[in-house]
């Protein structure tokens, strides 16, 4: 289901950029409320009606013609809602399933979906857009598989008690209040500060996700081995290859990350946070590099892509274990939501419209010839490796109060406070 949940966004952002925007906003929103619901009422019954929900709406947006893109845009928006309930709660679930390298590996699992889903999306979309001439089509593969899924997950996942994998299921008697909740997550340090380092991931890979295939067809014209495009659909093998890149990277980062935190963890109680924060200040460096060689090699510069993103995927999952360290049970769809909320907000929902807004003011400030459009471009999309270096120093900021975030978390009187 992450799987497809991706995919299907992914398709929509190669369709039409302009309703990235609102489902991100609507997903911003409706976390929260499932977040709370989440921790409260049974969660696969939440999951399974969220998927039902998104698939819904996702194959009743593809008949919806040119004249009436306004019910298009309010359709993306009501597919943030169903996917705000699965990516809030379905954490959770494999949280109380598992425990320790157990849980790591399959929140490895999970987290593996979302660049596969992402990747191909970008190339079946791509592919829809040019084969068919119509975008429609490209909505109708998910939404079946999506309610085979949710229909799974309502008959056959199981419902464990909260706390049940790190053994505090019968000393959790009282849920706390959502003010109270709210309160604590505010105070629990290596939760703020690792939410800060996902919302730097998601700035960047939201700005790249929408500049670099243009960025890279730019450099092409640069170099005279492509021709400057004037048509309303042009080329998408830039849009492909990335796509492919985004698919691999992130599944080798997910699977190296995992792997590295497990072997961390022999020599540091603080591995999963240190990890996170090398490979995002490495990211930093080949994310640098991208700008730099692009000019003159492709090839290169895809070399630096493959790298970067590598590195920068690696705390995907490891993001997630270290919340369900730090963050009692009753507590952790709370925790979810809100850390989806924050790297949304402060990432992803704004990280492509600000590098638009520089590259285009730059550009204004000289003539607008073909290199100083790429140029442009390139001075803006700089800004991501300085984002991505601050997400560093937020997980080394992490790992100062982890282990003391860790151990509260396990101690049985803050987890019976009544409502």
């Amino acid at each position: 289901v992450r799987f497809m949940l991706n995919f299907s966004e992914r398709i929509t952002m190669t369709i039409n950029e302009k309703t990235t925007f609102v489902f991100i906003a609507r997903f911003m929103v409706a976390a929260p409320i499932f977040g709370y619901l989440g921790d409260r009422f049974n969660r696969k019954i939440i999951l399974s009606c969220g998927i039902f929900f998104w698939s819904a709406v996702t194959l009743s947006s593809s008949f919806i013609t040119k004249e009436y893109y306004w019910l298009f845009v309010l359709s993306r928006g009501l597919v943030g809602i169903g996917e705000s309930s699965y990516s809030s709660i379905s954490p959770t679930i494999i949280g109380d399933l598992f425990t320790n390298n157990s849980r790591t590996m399959m929140l490895s699992v999970f987290y593996l979906a979302i660049p596969l889903g992402s990747g191909l999306g970008y190339i079946l979309g791509s592919s829809a857009k040019e084969a068919a001439g119509d975008w429609h089509w490209a909505l109708r593969v998910s939404p079946v598989l999506g309610m085979t899924a949710g229909t799974l997950i309502l008959f056959f996942v199981p419902e464990p008690k909260r706390g049940h994998a790190d053994q505090l299921g019968g000393r959790i008697k009282h849920r706390t209040s959502w003010l109270c909740d709210m309160k604590a997550l505010a105070k629990n340090r290596s939760y703020v500060f690792s939410s800060l380092a996902s919302a730097a991931v998601s700035f960047a890979t939201g700005a790249f996700g929408m500049w670099i295939p243009l960025y890279l067809f730019r450099a092409q014209v640069v170099q005279k081995t492509a021709e400057a495009c004037t048509k309303d659909i042009c080329s998408s093998k830039d849009s492909l290859i990335f796509g492919a890149i985004t698919c691999v990277t992130g599944l080798l980062g997910v699977v190296i990350g995992a792997a590295t935190t497990r072997l961390c963890r022999q020599k540091t109680e603080r591995a999963d946070p240190l990890v996170c924060a090398v490979s995002m200040l490495g990211s930093a460096i080949f994310v640098c590099l991208i700008f730099v060689v692009a000019k003159k090699s492709i090839i290169g510069a895809y070399v630096c892509i493959f790298i970067g993103e590598t590195l920068l995927f690696l705390n995907w999952a490891i993001t997630a274990d270290i919340l369900m360290y730090v963050v009692i049970p009753t507590r952790r769809a709370t925790a979810v939501a809100f850390q989806g909320f924050t790297s949304h907000l402060l990432g992803d929902a704004g990280s492509p419209y600000l590098i638009g807004l520089i590259s285009d003011a730059l550009q204004k400030s000289y003539t607008r010839s073909v290199l100083w459009q790429f140029l442009s471009l390139g001075y803006a999309l700089m800004l991501c490796p300085f984002v991505i270096v601050l997400g560093g120093m937020f997980f080394l900021a992490t790992a100062l109060f982890f282990l003391d975030d860790r151990d509260k978390a396990k101690q049985p009187h803050i987890t019976i406070i009544a409502s």
